[in-house]
């Protein structure tokens, strides 16, 4: 395969992986709206699992394929850019975001505890099976703990899911599998015929690529003023990559981690995260604060290209 055809099957795959989340997240949105739970606990579960699945295929595809340096650069990677890029572009593009919803409760101490959790996980450079069913335990605790608050919406005033919405729902999940089985080959020539580091393009390029649900999600729920999705999305999405899209793929083989993912990778991402509970500490997010957001990822992306 040349290097322009690996381009097009990496930008149409990618493409394929965004509607396939699309799909999948408009139709597992419409079936929480009707069961009753609230619009923060669906941006923070359903939707995040949602646009979580595109980094979820995506390393399972490449542990399976002999790549798996590029999940710690996904994982790591798409969390960055959730935090600085997704919700800076929702905050500025949407206006001041008003925060209705106790995040520093429970749900912003839980973030954090992941992103240390993974940290410590790394420590050594390896990531065991152990880790990972830990990393599955604190997943299934932070759903339990979502999905046990009470709910406030009548069924009686939303519509039921006709078949179609499942339907929808089961092609989206398998559409995302195919993109992403296609994404990671393509990015494994991109890579060895230009030679750059598969793990610094997972960083960037795939990171960006997968994140791109969380981007058109977060922004069009805070122009339409539900600003409790749009931050309970980047929240969500965060805790499932790093408690699902890290452990799920190690129980298919062993996971590579760069000595860099410590020295720079691991502590910015802790950085974007303490930086996005300060921001929250307020109960709103400005529109500058989304400005200074988006600098910071405009940062991270110079320290990649520095790299290659």
């Amino acid at each position: 395969m040349g290097l322009t055809l690996a381009l097009i099957l990496f930008v149409v795959s990618l493409a394929a992986l965004v509607i396939a989340s699309d799909w999948f997240i408009s139709s597992a949105e419409k079936i929480g709206t009707y069961i009753g739970i609230p619009s923060f606990v669906i941006g923070v579960t359903i939707v995040a699992f949602g646009t979580s699945l595109p980094e979820l295929a995506t390393s399972i595809a490449a542990v399976t394929s002999g790549t798996s340096e590029i999940v710690i650069g996904n994982v790591i990677g798409s969390n960055i850019t959730n935090i600085l890029l997704v919700l800076g572009l929702a905050a500025f593009l949407g206006g001041k975001m008003k925060i209705d919803f106790d995040v520093m409760d429970i749900d912003m101490p839980l973030l954090f505890g992941s992103a240390f959790l993974l940290y410590f996980a790394l420590y050594d450079l390896q990531f065991t099976l152990i880790e990972a069913t830990i990393f599955i335990i604190a997943l299934i605790v932070f759903l339990l703990n979502s999905f046990t608050r009470k709910k406030v919406n009548d069924k009686d005033k939303c519509n039921k899911p006709d078949a179609k919405t499942y339907v929808m729902l089961l092609l989206g999940a398998t559409l995302v599998y195919f993109g992403a089985t296609y994404t990671i080959k393509a990015m494994t020539e991109i890579a060895t015929v230009m030679a750059i580091d598969p793990h610094i393009i997972a960083l960037g390029a795939v990171a960006l690529g997968t994140s791109l649900p969380e981007v058109v999600v977060s922004v069009k729920a805070a122009k339409a003023g539900n600003h409790g999705m749009a931050i309970g999305n980047v929240l969500g999405s965060n805790m499932f990559n790093t408690f699902a899209v890290m452990s799920i793929p190690r129980f298919f083989g062993d996971i590579k981690i760069p000595e860099e993912t410590l020295t720079f990778d691991t502590p910015f991402m802790l950085a974007a995260t303490i930086l996005f509970g300060m921001i929250c500490l307020t109960r709103k997010i400005s529109k500058w604060e989304g400005a200074m957001l988006i600098i910071f990822y405009l940062f991270f992306l110079s320290q990649l290209a520095e790299k290659i």
